[in-house]
């Protein structure tokens, strides 16, 4: 090849490279240069490297973080059912005492389920769709009058941003630390 040559023979400086830090060259994408030009391929590297050793710590942070607000509010709505009922009522739920049963069971239980990581696929789908579905009941900013549009505005895509979490949980799998394992 004109205008390359390769000092010392053997595999590339990249080939090396990639090699030490335990990626495959073939599979890595370019994303630097070093500075003599040669491609360096780190976006493997890097995914292999630093990321997969902590792939089921990052999953089981995931399963705290996703589910925390279900746990602290399905208590809060088991420990005051009868004010939750009322409530419900009130923003027009149809048969709130079951609308209530429904979300202590969703947010605490199955909230404490994806948190142990026991059964977490079909349990983190199924919350996906209660938070959708919590979203078009509780959250229909489009009806709501201009002072408070805003506000449920950001709850509503709150709890779809929160069911993109749920789903991607849901293909992910709980982790190592978890009752299902993996």
């Amino acid at each position: 090849m004109a205008g390359r040559s390769r000092q010392g023979g053997g595999a590339s400086r990249v080939t090396r490279i990639a090699r030490r830090l335990g990626s495959q060259p073939a599979r890595a994408r370019c994303v630097a240069r070093s500075a003599h030009g040669a491609r360096i391929r780190l976006s493997t590297t890097m995914r292999q490297t630093f990321l997969a050793p902590q792939k089921d710590l990052l999953l089981l942070l995931s399963r705290i973080l996703l589910v925390i607000l279900f746990v602290i509010f399905g208590w809060e709505k088991l420990l005051n059912f009868s004010g939750t009922v009322q409530f419900m009522g009130a923003e027009g739920t149809p048969l709130p005492s079951i609308a209530a049963v429904v979300a202590i069971v969703m947010e605490f239980f199955v909230g404490i389920a994806i948190l142990l990581g026991f059964c977490t696929r079909p349990l983190a789908l199924l919350l996906g769709l209660y938070t959708v579905g919590t979203a078009f009941i509780g959250h229909h900013y489009w009806s709501m009058p201009a002072a408070e549009q805003m506000n449920m505005m950001i709850h509503f895509y709150k709890n779809i941003a929160i069911t993109g979490g749920l789903l991607a949980l849901c293909a992910a799998g709980p982790g190592r630390y978890s009752l299902d394992r993996g």
